[in-house]
Formats: structure tokens, sequence, C-alpha cells
């Protein structure tokens, strides 16, 4: 009789492909499935399932780890969540090609763009190379509780070829496109998924300026991708101006066309033109409609989410004369002073300086989207549970009620800020981009902005609230949330090898124990290099992750054990 690596036995399997979930066992031997249904052979290690949920490990393809990779083999918040494999160089930035000179222009813009403190990659990375295939390099010789495949960031390209005029953002000459184009073309080469860029007025310096490629003209964007059509792999991911994004879309569907490559950007429904997700998806499906269906919308699985407390990057009195003073002192001393209530009379009678631009005011003085986040988390709040709502009811200013929630639980409380994807106070905008044929599930931005969002967590967030708990609006059956994050995630990014159990596939697999799957609090935690803070949120009841057939975490705790590789290249399938 067969005796294999590992049995999982008696689960509720649900394969990553859509079908029904069936009750069965799985054998795993040297990091490969090699059955799936009844077992009839042994395992020398065999795990009880019984009552449990059995799924593929999930696919996370927008995270930005990129600095954190250098020095954190868990990527945490990622492997916390059941993630086997992340992609990372979304968006534009990245650490790869860099000369020497440049490598604290590079810190810099992942500081300014993604929100990870300065002080803590300049410490923790160890600069191993310069080119791309380098950076590959120096990955490869690293050990991860996760896969990770990459993406050659437009930032870090332009900087390397064209210098102080690509940080400038002048037009790329015929021979700068000719040296990103190979440069790209080599990437490829060596293993990368893709490549990316930045469209969006949300992504400055830190001094303010558009960060490099923003401005770039299509004969750019053309001419470097050309490089993955020559190639014949590899993804161009767009993070674009969400209100352009209409009048980006012919050139991305043009794009799409003539590369025969995968081309994807972000859909958000955003305050400012609430309505225009709904024109982005029928664009979509006029695209299908002409037989492409190399060109996705990228969506989040809930709103983006700001966190708002006095440890965070932003928060209702950030920019106050008033707080100014108590904002420098040490975090505990901070709290106490703010106690005094002649304290919080001058705080909450005072006024934003206006120093923040036009976003910055947007965020700190929407109290009618700023929600006290309490014990328990609620990421789909109800209008009346607003800040506003909340003053109105009890006689308060917004910013009486906002102070007082988040000096609870000793001043580290926090708000809710649901940015992208909340317009109308519900999650009607995310449930019809999360059914449409032509999105994928993204963004949940792991490693970035961890001084203000937690969305790492995502993966966790799809089974609790799509499939379980959720009370104001329909839920999605657990075999299309289980596909949307596994199998439609890994093939949109070439990777054909995983996201499904069956017997061939890659042995990426969490026993997840789905009625007590939850959520721990978020925090925040001063645990990167050089003491940089991040808000952290693990979860509960994943009772294994299993990746190359390793198990990476029991009992959601992390085993040692550390099988996860750099990805080079697309996956082909052994089925």
């Amino acid at each position: 009789m067969t005796t294999h690596d590992l049995v999982i036995r008696g689960g509720t399997i649900v394969d990553g492909t859509g079908a029904p979930a069936f009750t069965g066992d799985i054998a795993i031997d040297g990091g490969t499935i090699s059955a799936v249904g009844k077992v009839t052979g042994g395992g020398r290690e065999e795990y009880d399932a019984k009552g449990l949920l059995v799924t593929p490990g999930f696919v996370d393809i927008h995270t930005h780890y990129d600095a954190q990779a250098t020095w954190d083999p868990w990527l945490t918040p990622s492997s916390q969540h059941g993630v086997t494999t992340v992609v990372i160089g979304n968006c534009g930035v990245g650490f790869a090609p860099v000369k020497p000179e440049a490598r604290n222009e590079l810190i810099d813009l992942m500081e300014a763009v993604e929100d990870i403190p300065g002080a803590a990659m300049h410490e923790g990375i160890k600069w191993e190379w310069e080119s791309f295939p380098e950076f590959l390099d120096a990955l490869d010789k690293r050990s991860y509780a996760a896969d990770i495949g990459t993406q050659m960031p437009h930032c870090a390209l332009r900087v390397y070829v064209m210098g102080s005029r690509g940080i400038d953002n002048e037009p790329a000459t015929p021979a700068d496109i000719a040296k990103m184009r190979d440069l790209t073309f080599d990437a490829m080469q060596a293993g990368a998924l893709g490549f990316s860029t930045s469209r969006t007025d949300l992504h400055n310096t830190l001094k303010g300026d558009p960060v490099p490629g923003t401005l770039a003209a299509n004969d750019e964007l053309f001419g470097i991708a050309d490089a993955l059509k020559t190639h014949g792999s590899g993804v161009f991911q767009i993070a674009a101006t969400h209100r352009e994004m209409a009048k980006e879309f012919g050139w991305m569907l043009k794009m799409a066309k003539e590369t025969g490559r995968m081309v994807t950007f972000q859909v958000q429904q955003i305050d400012e033109a609430p309505d225009l997700y709904k024109e982005m998806l029928e664009l979509l499906d006029g695209a299908r409609a002409e037989g492409v269906t190399n060109i996705r919308g990228q969506h989040s699985g809930r709103p983006v989410g700001l966190l708002m407390g006095w440890q965070t990057s932003i928060h209702p009195f950030t920019a106050f004369p008033e707080y100014r003073p108590y904002s420098l002192l040490p975090f505990a001393e901070r709290i106490e002073k703010l106690k005094d209530l002649k304290v919080r009379a001058e705080i909450c009678g005072g006024a934003n300086v206006d120093k923040l631009g036009e976003f910055g005011r947007f965020i700190t003085t929407s109290f009618h989207k700023m929600y006290p986040m309490g014990e328990r988390e609620n990421y789909e709040p109800a209008p009346e549970d607003s800040v506003a709502a909340v003053a109105k009811r009890d006689g308060k200013t917004p910013a009486e009620v906002a102070y007082d929630a988040m000096m609870q639980n000793d001043g580290q409380a926090l708000l809710y800020f649901p940015l992208f994807g909340y317009s109308t106070n519900d999650y009607t905008a995310i449930e019809a981009t999360l059914r449409h044929p032509q999105t994928g599930l993204s963004l949940a931005d792991g490693g970035a902005h961890v001084g203000s969002i937690c969305d790492g967590g995502t993966p966790t967030f799809m089974l609790t609230h799509w499939v379980r708990d959720r009370t104001r609006g329909a839920t999605f059956p657990i075999e299309d949330i289980i596909r949307i994050q596994t199998k439609d995630t890994a093939e949109q990014y070439g990777l054909f090898d995983r996201g499904v159990l069956k017997a061939g596939m890659k042995a990426d697999v969490n026993i997840i124990d789905f009625d007590n799957l939850g959520f721990m609090h978020p925090e925040m935690r001063f645990d990167l290099p050089a003491g940089g803070r991040r808000l952290w949120q693990g979860a509960t009841g994943y009772k294994a992750t299993i990746l190359s057939g390793v198990m990476v975490a029991k009992d959601d705790a992390p085993t040692g054990a550390l099988p996860g590789k750099l990805i080079r290249g697309p996956q082909a399938a052994n089925v």
C-alpha cells in the first residue's frame, strides 16, 4: 500500500475551481498533490480535518513586500491569513534596477507612495543588487513562509535609465525607451511576472511631485510593453487616477489587443464620481463582447480602510496647531495630557490649518465617513453609526465624538474610514465589481500603508464577511469566494501550477476552522527595523497552512518552516 508524505483526512474540500464542496482526503508527496478524493494509502504524517474547511493557499497579487522581503521571511501579516503566494513590485514602485547613488531616492519614493517608514527601510534593506536580475537572485537566496513573484517597477526603471530627467518626469527619448524596453525584457527573461506603473495623482514624492513615470507618454508605455509581447508572458499593471479611469481605458484596451498580454487596473468607487465604477464595468463588458478578455479590473474585497488613532499617520486633528505640541510627546505621556478636559476642549475647538491638501482635508473632515471601531470590527457600518450621526444624536460636535472615541482603550482605539468603495454607505459597488466576470480580487496592499491601512487580512475577511457574517446584503457561495482568491488570482499572473486542489498541482493548502475564523483587533506595533511602526492584524481559525507540502503555520502560529521561494516566470500546470 502506498505511503504518502502527508494525508489530510476527511475535510470539507473547496478545491478552488468553483465546483461544489465535498468531503474527502488529500494526499501530498514531494511538495505536490498526488491524490484528491478517497485516499486509501497511509501517510507518514496524517492530519484529521473532519469538520474543517480545506482550501488552496490564497494568492495575493497586490502586495508591497519589496523591502520587507529582505528582512522578514514570514511576510507578515499575509502569511497569517492563509496566503501562500504574494506578488510584489506593484504600482510602479520597487528597488530594482538601482544604481548605488539612487538607493535613497527609491526608499523615499516607497515611503511617500506606500507609507512605509523610511528609517525601517534604510536599516532593514541589505543592498545586494543593481540590476533587476541581480535583485531576483538576492530574493532567490532567501526562504519564506510564502512564495514571491515580482514585477519590474516603472519608477525604478525610469530613474535607472534617465537619472534626474526620469525623476523630473521629462519625456523619454527613443533611446531611453529602447533601453527601458531591453531592461524589461531582461527582467522577464530572469523571471519577472510583469511590469507595473503609476499614473495616479495620489502617488507623489516626499516633495509632493508626481512619481517618475506618472506623466509618461503612450510611446514610452507601449515601448516598454513590447518587451512583454516579445517575451510572450507577463502582466502590465497600472495604478491610475481614479476619476480618469474611463479616459485611460482606450489606451489600455489598445495595449491589451496589440500585445496579447494581461493589462490590469483598479476599479473602485470614489466619492467624487460614485457611478464611475459602473462605466468601467460597462467598458469591460464591451471589451469582452469584442473577445478581449486579457484586460481586467482589480478591486478590493472591502473598502480601502483608513484607520485613525493617536498613533496613526493621519487623524482628524493631525493638522491642528492646538494638537501639534502634544504630537511630539512619547505616546504614554501624550495620552495622559490628552485626558485633561482643558486640553480636550482646546483641541476640539481648534481648526485644521489646511496643510494637508484637498485629499487630506477630505479625509480629516468627512465625519460622516468616520466610524468608531470599538472592540469588534464592523467593516460595513451603517450611516447612523458614523461620528457625524453620533454627534447629532448626542448633542456633541463631531470633533468631540472623534476625540473621545480615539481615547478609548488607553488611547489606542481607532476610527474606521472606508475610503474607496463606500460612497453609498454600503457594499453595493464592491458587490457589483465582485460579481463581474472580468475583474479580480486585489488591492489589499499587504506590507504597505502601514501607518494608516491594515487590509492585508482581506483573505480572512472574504470568508468571514462575504460568506458567513454579512447582514446588510447578499452573501456569496463559499466556492466562489475561494475561487476568486486562489485559481483566479493565480491564473491572472500565469501561475497555473497552484490555486486548485487537484493531483499534480502544487501542494499549497489551508485547513480552516471556518466556524471560528476571525480577526484579532488591529493594533499598532513597533516591530519594523529601527523600531518602525506598523498597523498589525492577525487571524484566528487557521488550523494549518501548508506550502509546497510543508506546514508553515499550525494553530495560528508559525512552525518555523520556510519552504517559500522566488517564482521565476509563469508556471505551467502539471495535472
